[in-house]
């Protein structure tokens, strides 16, 4: 009885070695080590974000502060400087012609006294002349000399020392009573200025009040941020541990109950692969039962018939046994290469078993061919039909063989003698898939099992006929692995009741392919 491996052979061949080569060997190179990636902390980062941008906001708002803090302390002094530059001002007159003050000593003394800043102050004619005070106090700029009664301010250097300067015009060209007393357009000059001691304090005295209690504060924000972080961390570290102290057989799903929604998703995910690998592991767990349950019959018989052998002196009945031991070996190989075709096509992916576009008639020829001598050694028609026209698939040649192997092999154990097995390609242009039929006329398949003969090791219930329950899982994962669909009906050709026969379609994309432009210049 033939095996898998006759419907796809494997091709070996001996190795030469190579002739020695007269130049020295260079050494080979080393190694190198992968660059390990270096792991990102959560918690880190998530400081990171919040602590950088606030150590960096930190100065900008101090130095904020100060330019505020200098503006709110230039304000009173201001308006005290502006009293005595208008308290000046009233004390300036015209005495024949000339400019004149009213000031007396105690009043200059009463001006000039300060506690903390100097105060300095000047009275110019119309003509640049001094009336009173200080000489050296600098001139307003040129393009700020208007002719206006408004106080202005100014920052300027007197001494080496930076002061405030409040200053103004005084009309004298007009007595009280309005007559014209001077001819001269320019106005008379009043300055008084400062130094910025006491603004300064009082900046200063408002960024202590401001800044040092950031230094409290700022320590204890980041401990509460610090806080903060490890208590919303907490979730995960709890999902760890509960994941630690699993036993390594738990698969069962984390509760969700207590999780936070922002780790829902992740959870749900991981969740949903520990349902995943659980159902792969019960599955080979299963697969490996079902293997040695099965490979236990032809082992045993195996065994069974070998002493039978040594025990017989008639060599009649030696070559029975032997006649039996064959067969049970050939059962339990057939089987085994069964399981490694099953392994391949569970564990194929592009990546290890590249597919590109391939003649499907070619493919099914050369596989129909390989079956012509076993079913001539079983009485069994079988047949080939193919179109006229080329049918490009997308697939892997090796495992298509596979594939169809398998059906024209669970076609000829379940044809009887004298039956036919016809294998058939077609096109669905509508569609656009490519037809592959096996069809036999055979018992058939009952269409309550229908559903179940793609399970590995299943076996429909008085067959009577050898097997391992492996031919047709085979064919589902690689039709699996290329997109496809397989059906199973009853045979339409059949002409005997007792014999409906099975019609298995295998329904493939067809591969289109691009269509080429021309360029019209």
């Amino acid at each position: 009885m033939p095996s898998v491996s006759d419907a796809a052979p494997q091709a070996a061949g001996n190795a030469h070695a190579p002739l020695p080569d007269a130049s020295p060997a260079l050494p080979a190179p080393l190694p190198t080590k992968p660059q390990e990636r270096v792991q990102r902390s959560l918690f880190g980062e998530i400081l990171d974000w919040m602590l950088v941008p606030l150590l960096l906001l930190w100065p900008m708002s101090i130095a904020i502060t100060y330019l505020v803090a200098k503006s709110i302390a230039n304000q009173p002094f201001d308006r005290a400087l502006e009293d005595r530059t208008m308290v000046l001002a009233q004390q300036v007159k015209e005495v024949d012609g000339r400019i004149a003050t009213r000031l007396s000593a105690s009043a200059r003394e009463i001006l000039r006294a300060d506690e903390v800043d100097q105060v300095h102050y000047q009275i110019l004619g119309s003509r640049g002349e001094l009336a009173d005070g200080d000489r050296d106090l600098p001139l307003p700029p040129q393009q700020a000399r208007v002719s206006t009664t408004q106080v202005q301010f100014r920052n300027d250097v007197v001494r080496g020392n930076e002061v405030r300067v409040a200053w103004m015009h005084v009309d004298l060209r007009h007595d009280r009573s309005g007559r014209a007393v001077l001819r001269d357009e320019y106005l008379a000059l009043v300055q008084v200025a400062e130094t910025l001691e006491k603004r300064a304090h009082l900046a200063n005295e408002v960024i202590k009040g401001v800044i040092l209690p950031q230094f409290v504060i700022l320590p204890i924000a980041l401990a509460l941020v610090w806080l903060a972080l490890a208590r919303g961390l907490t979730p995960l570290a709890e999902i760890q541990r509960r994941i630690r102290e699993r036993r390594p057989d738990d698969l069962s799903p984390i509760e969700t109950g207590q999780v936070p929604e922002e780790i829902a998703p992740l959870v749900h995910s991981f969740n949903d692969m520990l349902g995943r690998l659980s159902q792969s592991i019960e599955m080979q767990k299963r697969f490996i039962a079902d293997a040695a349950h099965q490979m236990k019959t032809p082992l045993a018989g195996m065994r069974t018939q070998a002493e039978l052998a040594l025990r017989e002196s008639d060599p009649v009945e030696v070559r029975r046994s032997l006649v039996q031991l064959a067969k049970s070996s050939e059962t339990a190989a057939r089987m085994v290469n069964q399981l490694l075709a099953l392994a391949r096509a569970e564990n194929a992916s592009p990546a290890t078993k590249p597919f590109h576009p391939l003649e499907l008639r070619e493919l099914a020829r050369a596989v129909v061919q390989d079956w012509v001598q076993t079913s001539f050694a079983q009485r069994i028609d079988l047949g080939y039909e193919q179109p006229d026209h080329p049918v490009t698939i997308v697939g892997n040649p090796v495992m298509l063989r596979e594939m169809l192997s398998n059906l024209i092999d669970n076609a000829l154990h379940y044809t009887p003698s004298g039956g036919s097995v016809t294998v058939r390609i077609g096109i669905d242009a509508l569609e656009r898939k490519v037809i592959l039929e096996v069809e036999d006329t055979g018992p058939g398949i009952p269409a309550a099992e229908r559903s179940r003969v793609f399970e590995r090791f299943y076996r429909i219930l008085g067959s009577n006929v050898d097997g391992s329950g492996l031919g047709l899982a085979i064919v589902r994962e690689i039709v699996q692995q290329h997109g496809a669909t397989v059906q199973i009906h009853d045979n339409p050709h059949s002409q005997d009741p007792r014999f409906p026969g099975t019609l298995i379609i295998v329904l493939l994309p067809l591969f289109q392919r691009p269509a080429l432009t021309e360029d019209i210049g």
